[in-house]
């Protein structure tokens, strides 16, 4: 068996030949059964000649075959598909949020020499302005969460005890996917979602249609503002890690402040080791200036904030619970 090389590992031509093709739809284009060059390239506004030269490279790499004159995707190819059950396209189209996102890494040298994300010196803003000031780029992003947590909101939300609250703060909550699984698991409790204007109303939407709006809020606004007052527990679900250590702090004493005395910070993560691996978190570095922490260093930052850990442990798959009170 021929060993891999350093310059098979280095290749791009591959990923970015993936993509593009995720990018122009040619999964969905071709179909189960197939399409030629000119078909595809008709339905992608492509041009035919360049586009039959990235499938020839999609098949030798495996991604599509050929049959006859007809370019369809193999089973590998298919979970580029809009549908596919392993919902990565959303990762792969340059034109959403977090397609766009990886192509920051071409300016990964920029952030190992002066230690700041690519991101704004390749789109000239954050990535969060930028979605801001793209709906759709905004659109994709919160879908994008919406399947992350389609399963694991349920596992949460069924592992994680919330039977001694009766009312939990979601901050950063985006469209409220995952406080709604907990509300319906706990019918007991309330709950309200903190997040910036666009993810607030989605959020209210999302209440309305799952009948949930009885006990369910949406208050637009930013983590690094003061927070509604008065619930017993506030929520950070895959929020910490998005930043650097004295942002995290801040959104740490933030929540602090919105409890209730003796109230309770939850901190949901992927941890390094339990979840995260080096790869994400050479992107949470490249794209946002953030880390995936091992669970000793929120613990760190929480105290930094006058927060105890009193507990911590696996809550959803990759994800790891921790139990902040006030000291």
């Amino acid at each position: 068996m021929t060993s891999r090389s350093i310059t098979d590992m280095a290749d791009l031509a591959t990923p970015m030949a993936i993509r593009v093709a995720a990018t122009l739809d040619l999964v969905e284009h071709a179909g189960s059964g197939g399409a030629t060059a000119e078909r595809l390239a008709s339905g992608a506004g492509a041009s035919a000649p360049a586009l039959r030269r990235l499938l020839d490279h999609l098949v030798e790499v495996g991604v599509f075959a050929l049959d006859g004159d007809r370019y369809r995707p193999t089973a590998l190819g298919a979970q580029m598909g809009e549908d596919a059950p392993e919902g990565v396209k959303p990762l792969l189209d340059i034109n959403r949020a977090g397609g766009r996102a990886e192509l920051a890494f071409v300016d990964l040298l920029d952030t190992i020499t002066t230690g700041s994300p690519a991101y704004p010196r390749r789109y000239g803003r954050d990535f969060w302005a930028d979605i801001d000031a793209a709906p759709e780029l905004r659109r994709s992003f919160d879908a994008q969460m919406r399947w992350r947590f389609r399963v694991q909101g349920a596992q949460i939300a069924e592992r994680f005890d919330r039977g001694r609250f009766t009312e939990v703060l979601d901050v950063g909550g985006g469209d409220g996917s995952v406080l709604a699984a907990i509300l319906r698991a706990h019918p007991r409790l309330r709950g309200r979602v903190v997040d910036l204007p666009p993810a607030a109303a989605a959020a209210a939407d999302r209440f309305a249609a799952d009948g949930l709006d009885d006990r369910a809020g949406a208050v637009p606004g930013s983590f690094f503002d003061p927070l509604p007052t008065g619930a017993d527990a506030c929520l950070l679900s895959d929020v910490l890690h998005d930043w650097d250590d004295d942002a995290a702090r801040a959104i740490l004493a933030g929540c602090r402040r919105a409890v209730a005395p003796g109230g309770t910070v939850v901190v949901i993560e992927p941890l390094r080791g339990r979840g995260a691996g080096t790869a994400i978190d050479l992107f949470m570095l490249m794209c946002f200036g953030g880390r995936e922490r091992t669970v000793d260093e929120p613990a760190a930052l929480a105290a930094d904030r006058g927060l105890v850990l009193r507990r911590s442990g696996p809550v959803a798959e990759g994800r790891t619970a921790l139990e902040f009170t006030a000291a």
